[in-house]
């Protein structure tokens, strides 16, 4: 199996509401997103895809269209964290994002995934798919969820 990588990074902040530590504070990470794809390399010639899964600038550009620019510098909340909902609320033109699960790592990896694998899915009739992503939180610290 042939596969691309392009590893993409944003800011956001976030807390664990129940968490027994620190994490039950408002904090922010420095993310690093990696994606994986898998898919027939094009056989095109003259076609500026040719001998590639996906031009890796392609990949940036459906990343952040439908993912790193609307979570990146927001606050990402757990739709059931009223008080941090309300305080973001009162902020004028504050960037929040809602998500309906606690924002652990782990749950924002499958949330992103969700959201990539099907701006990702058959883009080029060549069996195109999202294969794997990885999220760090910290540079030790990360979740990965791959296509089952």
């Amino acid at each position: 199996m042939l596969t691309i990588t392009r590893k993409l990074e944003f800011d956001a902040g976030h807390r664990i509401p129940d968490h027994k530590s620190q994490c039950r504070n408002l904090h922010g990470h420095r993310y690093t997103l990696e994606i994986t794809l898998v898919g027939e390399v094009i056989q095109a010639e003259g076609n500026s895809d040719n001998g590639m899964i996906m031009d890796f600038s392609d990949i940036k550009a459906l990343a952040k269209e439908h993912l790193v620019d609307v979570w990146d510098h927001a606050f990402i909340v757990y739709e059931k964290d009223d008080k941090v909902r309300d305080f973001l609320a009162s902020l004028p033109g504050h960037k929040t994002v809602v998500i309906d699960r606690i924002p652990t790592v782990e749950n924002l990896a499958q949330v992103a995934f969700g959201i990539l694998k099907a701006a990702y899915t058959d883009r080029f009739g060549t069996g195109l798919h999202l294969h794997k992503l990885v999220l760090h939180e910290t540079p030790n610290c990360w979740a990965e969820i791959t296509d089952a």
